[in-house]
């Protein structure tokens, strides 16, 4: 009898979706980051909301995997969960990086309605790939770092730029600079070792690097404003039990809206840190806005050819909302 009871737990047990799970999730960003903040509570609410059937471990500044090997390690379930940048895809499709085509949303607002108009898009090509997605956060408007004072893009030429996805390389070749793809854990020793001097970035990640020690620079050109986004494997999730998908999808919910407020949060106070460690926090000179809106132009018309009928479709998705 006992025997008998115990293999018809089992079988219910399976039916209903498994069994409880520990998962280890990759964050790219170093513990003080809002991102890494809103993905420890995150975590915490699902194990909270799920009766502890489903426990997230961060692990915090790349530990686990590096930016760019961070969407084929979900896929391969390297590790189940992690937080990735979204535009870094856009080699693989060019829709994954609207959010990094400079001047087409510059504000949260906007950022937010770009996102509402890329998500089907995205969910259907992640799908294609066994990927979920969950919660997005936006990043801060992206300025650029310098060590010396620019008034246009002249004083960029021949210049190392760090990069971070193939639109701010592109921009880097638009502004004349030769650009480098560094990770944003390894930004202060390329900075100190003259690997690059100047970068097209967010004030939080200005903050997390410490910049005030090797630029003196921070131009607050709010080009665009990039998002992280949680990728999950979907055969991972599809052992979860039902109490565990429905706790990771309320608790994205919940992080989704606290993670975009944490955003606008972390410019003001980044932006008032940058300033009060003796950078010079200033708007674009007028040269350099004109050539940062001109780049602006050339991506978008080069962006929209990449991208077809459906990147034409997404930005008048996106236009209809503004």
């Amino acid at each position: 009898m006992l025997k008998r009871l115990l293999i018809t737990a089992a079988i219910l047990m399976f039916a209903q979706g498994s069994y409880a799970a520990t998962w280890d999730m990759s964050c790219h960003d170093v513990e003080d980051n809002y991102h890494t903040k809103n993905a420890r509570l995150f975590a915490a609410e699902v194990e909270k909301l799920s009766g502890g059937d489903l426990k997230i471990d961060i692990k915090s500044n790349s530990v686990l995997l590096k930016r760019h090997e961070t969407k084929r390690g979900v896929q391969r379930g390297v590790v189940p969960i992690a937080e990735f940048l979204i535009s870094a895809l856009g080699n693989e499709n060019p829709l994954f990086e609207v959010d990094a085509v400079p001047f087409i949303a510059t504000n949260f607002e906007d950022a937010w309605k770009l996102w509402l108009a890329s998500k089907p898009y995205y969910k259907k090509l992640l799908e294609k790939d066994g990927l979920l997605m969950f919660y997005s956060e936006s990043w801060p408007p992206q300025g650029i770092y310098s060590k010396q004072a620019v008034t246009d893009k002249t004083q960029f030429k021949g210049v190392r730029f760090r990069s971070y996805n193939a639109s701010v390389a592109r921009v880097a070749e638009l502004l004349g600079a030769i650009p480098a793809t560094i990770e944003s854990s390894e930004v202060p020793q390329a900075f100190a070792t003259g690997v690059v001097s100047a970068m097209l970035t967010s004030s939080t990640t200005g903050v997390n690097t410490q910049a005030w020690d090797y630029v003196k620079y921070y131009y607050d050109a709010r080009a665009f404003l990039t998002k992280n986004v949680i990728l999950v494997n979907k055969a991972a999730y599809d052992k979860l039990t039902d109490r565990a998908k429905k706790a990771l999808q309320e608790a994205s919910d919940a992080a989704e809206k606290r993670g975009w407020k944490m955003a606008e949060e972390s410019m003001k106070q980044d932006l008032q840190t940058l300033a009060s460690r003796g950078m010079q926090v200033l708007p674009p000179p007028p040269g350099l806005k004109k050539d940062l809106e001109e780049i602006g132009q050339i991506m978008l018309q080069e962006w929209l050819k990449k991208a077809g009928n459906d990147g034409k479709a997404l930005v008048e998705a996106y236009r209809k909302m503004k």
